[in-house]
């Protein structure tokens, strides 16, 4: 009885001793706040833990609306207490964070984006790390609304040929991206990081290239492997130049059409035998010449190795000098010379610009080298 009523009293002086301690302010936030109500009672808190059910939908909820990695997502809600709108507020914040430390990472994919009217064409590539990410909505869209910005892009004081149009002209200019999850205008550079957070990759714009008509023809592009119009990883741009104002076009489209995808198949590297740089032209018969003599044979049969290979590999960089991919039966040097028997007026090719994702960029990155743009006349 005596030892029952110590117990007893003792358990009163604890509990009393405890809620003294619990009202405490430097108890209830150091020690156990997520069990102190604010009358000194022992609660659990439960608040900033959502059910397992709650978590996931609203994961999932915050991944539709922002496109995210998921791993980005979930941490973003437990930092903001699964409050959806403050996550959202938050991984745009650290979006600048993470877009920043993978820059430095090779962006290799991608797709080319082609935009045009009826005197001009321009097309840029947009890169990414995987052709995972190429295939993403939000990425196609930021690479079809890059073409059409920089086919404004002003290049009136360029005559003719292909005019660059590196990230340095897309500085300071706003664009629509015209997707749910990406809409409002913005500045491109704040576009293009947006989207690297989304996706959780490096995306880069890497380049780009517009071409304008100087004078009366046909300016054909072409796209090759093409997810939707205006979207390819190889492309081309070709003007074909008519020098009577008053011929018909028809035929010229046409053959412009079919140009300009032989120019993607045949991989020229330049319009004519006389743009081919000496420089080339010597490397080339050296190369031939070291070839031909281990055959073995006579410094004159050698000589006349060297000139007939020379021509083949004129057939094979120099546009007017290859073999026409729709009919190998004539060069493009014939064809446009029955194109032009056929419209009554002299056509010629006045420039030609052929582009792919990701050509010579692994290589280039790793020399530390700058890049040639494109392949252009």
């Amino acid at each position: 009885m005596i030892y029952s009523q110590c117990a007893k009293r003792s358990i009163d002086i604890f509990c009393k001793s405890l809620r003294n301690h619990v009202q405490s302010n430097s108890f209830r936030a150091s020690i156990i706040p997520q069990y102190a109500n604010q009358n000194g009672f022992l609660l659990r808190n439960y608040g900033s833990e959502a059910p397992v059910s709650e978590q996931m939908s609203l994961i999932k909820k915050l991944r539709e609306r922002t496109s995210a990695p998921i791993k980005e997502v979930k941490a973003a809600l437990v930092t903001c207490d699964w409050d959806i709108d403050a996550a959202q507020k938050d991984l745009r914040k650290r979006g600048v964070i993470l877009a920043s430390k993978k820059s430095a990472r090779t962006a290799a994919e991608g797709l080319l984006a082609l935009a045009q009217n009826e005197n001009k064409a321009a097309v840029i590539e947009l890169n990414c790390e995987t052709d995972f990410v190429a295939r993403n909505d939000i990425f196609r869209c930021l690479a079809a609304s890059l073409a059409k910005l920089a086919l404004l892009v002003d290049n009136s004081q360029q005559l003719s040929g292909a005019f660059p149009i590196g990230p340095e002209y897309f500085e300071g200019l706003k664009l629509d991206v015209e997707h749910p999850k990406l809409s409002g205008e913005r500045t491109v550079q704040n576009a293009i990081t947006e989207v690297a957070a989304m996706m959780g990759e490096n995306v880069k714009l890497r380049r780009g290239y517009a071409m304008s008509m100087s004078s009366y023809g046909v300016l054909s592009t072409y796209l090759h492997a093409s997810p939707q119009p205006g979207l390819g990883r190889i492309a081309s741009i070709i003007s074909l130049e008519v020098e009577n104002q008053n011929a018909p076009l028809d035929a010229v489209q046409r053959v412009g059409s079919e140009l300009a995808m032989h120019v993607v198949a045949a991989k020229p590297s330049f319009l004519t035998k006389e743009l081919v740089s000496s420089d080339a032209i010597n490397n080339e018969r050296e190369i031939l010449k070291s070839q031909a003599e281990a055959s073995g044979k006579p410094p004159m049969a050698i000589e006349k190795m060297v000139e007939g290979r020379l021509r083949k590999y004129f057939e094979e960089v120099v546009l007017m000098e290859q073999k026409f991919v729709v009919n190998d039966s004539l060069n493009v040097k014939t064809l446009l010379s029955n194109l032009s028997k056929e419209v009554g007026s002299p056509v010629k090719i006045d420039n030609f610009l052929r582009m792919e994702v990701g050509e010579g960029l692994q290589g280039l990155e790793a020399a530390g080298e700058p890049e040639d743009l494109a392949q252009a006349a």
